[in-house]
């Protein structure tokens, strides 16, 4: 609320220069910093509103990016197209606190309940609300359990609840996540944010082959092609079992698109029918094709779809990160959904069969005869499958390279490890914990480099086509801009590609000229404005700037690595106990010899080697985003100074530095919130509301600071609640006295 001296002014640019002078090289996007803005209610560096408004608008326009030139259209969120319960409760905090409020609440809320439609996992998920809750000053908690969820406002005042399955979704989960990052870093207003979510629901922001791979019917060529790669790199089968899972995994298929399609109460009946589809199929080619099917590759091939074993270990991890209630009734839902799945699989195989249980244990000269270690084919046949259970999770096919290498990865070291290790472990399972542990990490830390390095060569196509960056670039900033250029054009010819953002590429040049023309002061253009399509292009590639969500990359390669197959093994055990070991032995000093029975160690120890399996994998996972955290601050330590810079900036809950640690927060599990576990004796203005001098987000695209008062608990410039809910606006904010710092009001 004051001048900047020129000492001050001093002092800062020489820590700025020795800041970014550093750390240029590893902080590409945050060295767009300190070009000039203005507001009502702002200060910039050194200059006063006045000497702001004074200026001619060629300097009000020069060194912004092209979203802060533009002019967007009063384009409003309809919020008659909420449920009547979302909606009564937006009528009543739009009343008392002001539209912002209500309408960030209602984004806070679509946010949680997408992201968790999506399968986003669950303390990820309550990370990003968290950072817009303390953001925008709500006043709201929240709980997300397995599919039921619960949102409170107002300290309890007003609760919803939602019911919502959830299925496997990574471009949502990217989606939703870049639209709260975007309009928690300031780079979208609440009325596009909620907007694009409805857009985004829609459709509009998928490209075609998205589309076609994201529901039924175009859904169904996935299943025929994860059952036969599944059923010969995991399960033991040959090139003959192969074609029989790929037939009973279109079956499949097509009675959950039957099912899905009807509606109602026939979606309870998925599990049980596909079961049921998959035991008759299966039986029959053994019974009629002279019994040389092995049958478990089939059955676990073709249900590989429907176990949930990822939700398995995500039970485990929510159990160990103190989520005891969703991590105990997750796991055993995934239990009892198994279990349902192995059941009908066993009516089918006694309707097609007369004596299943000689058919399930006739797996000699059946199975395993295709050694995969000397196979050429293995890591190809690997991404094959890889590459089906991306599009399960509706990844954008133009980035499968990156889910592809991820997941190679993983695989790879885990099943190096594990031939490594079972030399020496052959009679406990400490060569799958250390082996499937490792994976794990190898997963996490591979998949956070991929992330960075592609976000930091990213910057140079956005920096560009969004004009954040004026004039030419580096050499190799040149080449990665036309890479990403070419490639674009590239993924959209073989019709992968995404048509909006040959839309957007082609209105660059026009957009180009026209801030030419708006930042010539020769030219008469005073503003630049598009049309209403051009507007929601442009807005995809302002949220698609954002960083990739690294759950979102990361959550395909867990599936592949989880044991939903050991899950229905265990079952198939409980169904078809496994047979008695039988040796025959001499008693000692005579020829006489007696036979000795005793459970098959290998088969019967199916529930420890899951446990082992989960747990080392949840573990990894912990560990993975503990190496990938604290070597990043060890790195940063060594060739960057934090120092000076996070002394001056620490204590802004908007500062760039605390932008920088919202965004390395989301990247890891931890979650804690002091407000579930507050101290009793604080000295917080519990019955009050603070007026507090608050800080606005820099804009990452030119280093804005604005400056305004906010009333603690409600949005930006909004309102203030008093006891007669007498209401505040920014120029009555502006006639305040900067310089205060507390002013307590009760609570109406």
């Amino acid at each position: 609320g004051r001048k900047v001296n020129h000492r001050e002014c001093f002092g800062f640019i020489i820590i700025t220069f020795k800041f970014y002078s550093k750390c240029s090289k590893l902080s590409l996007s945050h060295t767009r910093i300190m070009s000039a803005t203005g507001g009502k209610n702002s200060i910039t560096w050194g200059r006063t509103v006045e000497e702001k408004q004074r200026s001619s608008s060629f300097n009000l326009t020069k060194g912004k990016s092209i979203r802060q030139q533009i002019t967007f259209s009063e384009r409003r969120f309809d919020v008659k197209t909420l449920p009547a319960d979302l909606h009564r409760v937006y009528k009543k905090l739009k009343a008392d606190f002001g539209e912002d409020y209500a309408l960030t609440f209602v984004f806070i809320f679509r946010t949680g309940m997408e992201l968790h439609r999506a399968w986003h996992m669950t303390l990820l998920t309550s990370k990003i609300l968290q950072q817009l809750k303390d953001k925008f000053n709500m006043r709201m908690t929240w709980e997300l359990g397995v599919i039921k969820l619960k949102f409170r406002v107002e300290d309890g005042g007003y609760e919803l609840h939602r019911k919502v399955p959830y299925d496997y979704d990574s471009e949502f989960q990217d989606l939703y996540m870049k639209i709260a990052v975007a309009f928690l870093d300031g780079h979208i207003t609440i009325h596009q944010a909620l907007l694009f979510q409805s857009e985004t629901k829609h459709g509009k922001h998928t490209a075609k082959s998205g589309l076609f791979l994201r529901d039924f019917p175009g859904r169904l060529v996935l299943y025929p092609l994860e059952a036969a790669t599944c059923a010969v790199i995991f399960f033991g089968g040959d090139w003959y079992d192969a074609g029989v899972a790929a037939i009973t995994g279109l079956a499949a298929g097509l009675v959950e698109y039957l099912l899905t399609t009807i509606g109602g109460s026939a979606k309870g009946l998925i599990d049980i029918s596909v079961g049921v589809t998959t035991g008759l199929i299966a039986g029959l080619f053994y019974v009629y094709g002279g019994q040389q099917t092995c049958l478990p590759a089939v059955f676990l091939g073709t249900l590989y779809w429907f176990f949930y074993g990822t939700a398995f270990v995500l039970g485990i991890l929510e159990i160990v990160s103190g989520e005891l209630e969703t991590g105990v009734v997750r796991f055993m839902a995934v239990a009892v959904k198994t279990f349902v799945l192995t059941l009908g699989t066993v009516f089918g195989m006694q309707i097609a069969m007369s004596n299943p249980v000689d058919a399930w244990q006739d797996q000699d000269g059946n199975c395993g005869n295709i050694d995969l270690d000397v196979q050429w084919w293995r890591i190809p046949l690997y991404v094959a499958c890889s590459a089906s259970a991306l599009g399960q999770y509706r990844f954008p096919i133009s980035e499968y390279w990156r889910g592809l290498a991820v997941q190679v990865v993983g695989y790879e070291v885990q099943y190096r490890l594990f031939k490594r290790f079972a030399l020496t472990h052959d009679k406990d399972l400490l060569d799958t914990a250390c082996s499937n542990l490792v994976g794990a990490v190898a997963a996490v830390v591979f998949a956070s480099m991929l992330s960075s390095v592609v976000d930091r060569l990213g910057y140079y196509y956005y920096a560009r086509v969004l004009q954040r960056h004026k004039g030419k670039f580096s050499t190799f900033g040149e080449f990665m801009f036309t890479l990403s250029v070419m490639y674009i054009r590239f993924c959209n010819w073989i019709g992968f590609g995404n048509n909006n953002d040959m839309v957007y590429l082609a209105m660059t040049k026009k957009l180009q000229q026209q801030s030419e023309e708006l930042n010539d002061e020769n030219n008469m253009r005073s503003e630049i404005r598009l049309t209403e399509e051009e507007e929601v292009v442009l807005l995809e590639a302002v949220v698609q700037a954002e960083d990739l969500n690294i759950w979102a990359l990361l959550m395909p390669t867990v599936y592949q690595l989880v044991p939903g197959s050991l899950i229905a093994k265990l079952w198939f055990n409980a169904v078809f106990p496994p047979p008695l070991e039988s040796e025959m032995k001499t008693i000692d000093g005579s020829d006489l010899t007696y036979s000795s029975v005793k459970p098959d160690q290998a088969e019967s120890a199916v529930f420890q080697a899951l446990m082992v399996v989960a747990a080392s994998l949840a573990l990894g996972l912990l560990v993975g985003f503990g190496v990938v955290e604290y070597g990043t601050l060890f790195l940063k330590e060594i060739f960057c100074c934090f120092d000076k810079v996070a002394a001056t900036s620490s204590g802004k809950p908007d500062s760039v530095r605390s932008i920088i640690n919202r965004k390395q927060s989301r990247k890891n599990f931890h979650f804690t919130s002091n407000e579930d576990d507050p101290d009793s004796d604080s000295d917080g203005e519990a019955d009050g509301i603070v007026v507090t001098e608050h800080e606005y987000t820099p804009d990452e695209e030119d280093g804005i600071i604005l400056k305004t008062l906010i009333g603690e608990g409600k949005p930006g410039t909004s309102h203030l609640v008093k006891k007669d809910k007498i209401s505040v606006t920014n120029g009555d904010l502006d006639a305040m006295q900067p310089t205060t710092k507390k002013n307590t009001q009760k609570n109406s």
